[in-house]
C-alpha cells in the first residue's frame, strides 16, 4: 500500500511550471518543547506540522491530540492515534522529569529551553527518510543516524552524556523507532492524500497598489499576493514577456490561518509605466497564472475618482437647491403695531 501511494504523491507534487521550485522535500514533523524556568516551574508544548503548516495541536488538560483540519487524521486507526497520544503524554510528563533530574549533571542552566523534533521527510524521488533531533537552547545535542541516536559533534561531553542516558532506555527507543519508521511515513502520505485540498493547494489573491513616492518623477509599484499554500510561489513585474530586472521581493510571511503573504516592488519612472503587469504563478492555479495590468488598476482608480467628484457635484447642487428653497420660505417681517 505504501509503495503504491509514492508514485501518486510524486505526480501530485510535480504539479506546476518547471520554472517553479515545487518539487521540494515535504516533511511531517512532531515538535515537543519544554521551557524550564527553575527546578519547580516549567511549561510543555506539543504540535505537529506539514512543512510550515500546523496540522495538529495538543490539549494539555485532557492529554489528547487536537486535529486542526479536516485532513489531519489521515488514515490512522484509533489504536494508532491512542498510541501517539500516550507517547506525547510521556514526552509531557516523564521526559521533563528526566531532564530536571539530570539538569545539574548536564550543566543545563536555568532558565533553559529543550526542543525535540522528530518525523519523516518525503523526497522528490519517493524516498522517505526519518529524523530525530534533541536540542538545548537551540543547539543540537542528539540526532538520528542509521536508526541510532548519536551525539552531535559540536555538543561536546554534554551531548555524549545525554546520548548515553537516552540509549539506555531500550523500550522508549523501540517506540520512537516504530513511530518514525512505520507510523510517520504512512501518516505523511495519507494526510497529503486525504487533506490535499485543505492543506496543499490554496489559491492566492492578488492586487496592486502604489507605494510611497521614492523620488521626483518616480513611482513605487506594489503587487500584493496573499492567502496561498504551499509556500513556493513565483511573482514578477513584467512588460510583454520580459521580467523587469528591478523587481524586488519582500520575505514570504505567514498569515494567521497558515497561508502565506508577500509583496513584490518595482520602482519606475512615472513615464515608463505603460504595459507593466504583475504575474503570479502557483501550484494551486493549475497553470492559469494571475495577471494584473497596471493600466486596468489605474483605470479603476480613475473611475473611483470620477464617481467621488460626481457625488460631490450632486451634493453641492442639492445643498444650493435647498438653500434657494428655504430663501422663499422666510418668515414675513415683523408688523408694526397700529397707532
Amino acid at each position: 500500500m505504501l509503495l503504491l501511494q509514492i508514485p501518486l504523491l510524486a505526480i501530485l507534487l510535480a504539479a506546476g511550471d518547471n520554472e517553479d521550485a515545487f518539487q521540494e522535500e515535504i516533511s511531517f514533523k512532531m515538535i515537543h518543547s519544554s521551557s524550564f524556568y527553575n527546578r519547580s516551574c516549567m511549561k510543555t508544548r506539543n504540535s505537529a506540522w506539514l512543512d510550515d503548516f500546523q496540522t495538529h495541536g495538543w490539549d494539555s488538560n485532557s492529554g489528547s491530540i487536537v486535529f486542526l483540519h479536516t485532513g489531519s487524521k489521515g488514515n490512522l486507526s484509533k489504536e494508532e492515534i491512542k498510541e501517539l497520544e500516550e507517547f506525547f503524554r510521556w514526552f509531557s510528563i516523564i521526559m521533563p522529569q528526566v531532564i530536571q533530574k539530570h539538569a545539574r549533571q548536564w550543566k543545563f542552566k536555568y532558565p533553559f529551553e529543550i526542543q525535540i523534533t522528530m518525523g519523516c521527510e518525503l523526497h522528490p524521488g519517493g524516498a522517505i527518510v526519518d529524523f530525530y533531533r534533541f536540542a538545548y537552547q537551540g543547539s543540537e545535542l542528539l540526532h538520528l543516524q542509521n536508526n541510532s541516536l548519536l551525539p552531535s559533534p559540536k555538543g561536546g561531553t554534554r551531548a555524549q552524556d545525554v546520548c548515553r542516558l537516552f540509549n539506555q532506555s531500550h523500550d522508549s527507543r523501540k517506540i520512537v523507532q516504530r513511530i518514525l519508521s512505520d507510523t510517520c511515513p504512512r501518516f505523511l502520505l495519507s494526510i497529503l492524500d486525504a487533506g490535499k485540498a485543505d492543506l496543499q493547494r490554496v489559491k492566492p489573491e492578488a492586487w496592486l497598489s502604489i507605494g510611497p513616492n521614492p523620488g521626483p518623477d518616480h513611482q513605487m509599484l506594489v503587487c500584493h499576493v496573499s492567502g496561498f499554500h504551499p509556500k513556493p510561489i513565483w511573482v514578477k513585474w513584467m512588460r510583454g514577456e520580459q521580467v523587469q530586472q528591478r523587481t524586488q521581493q519582500s520575505g514570504i510571511l505567514p498569515n494567521a490561518d497558515g497561508t502565506w503573504y508577500l509583496q513584490v516592488f518595482l520602482e519606475v519612472e512615472a513615464t515608463e509605466t505603460s504595459g507593466l503587469y504583475c504575474r503570479v504563478r502557483h501550484s494551486s492555479l493549475g497553470g492559469q497564472d494571475i495577471i494584473l495590468y497596471l493600466e486596468r488598476h489605474r483605470s479603476s482608480r480613475g473611475w473611483i475618482i470620477v464617481a467621488v467628484m460626481v457625488l460631490l457635484v450632486l451634493l453641492t447642487a442639492l445643498a444650493f437647491g435647498l438653500r434657494k428653497r428655504w430663501s422663499h420660505c422666510e418668515p414675513p417681517a415683523t408688523l408694526l403695531p397700529l397707532e
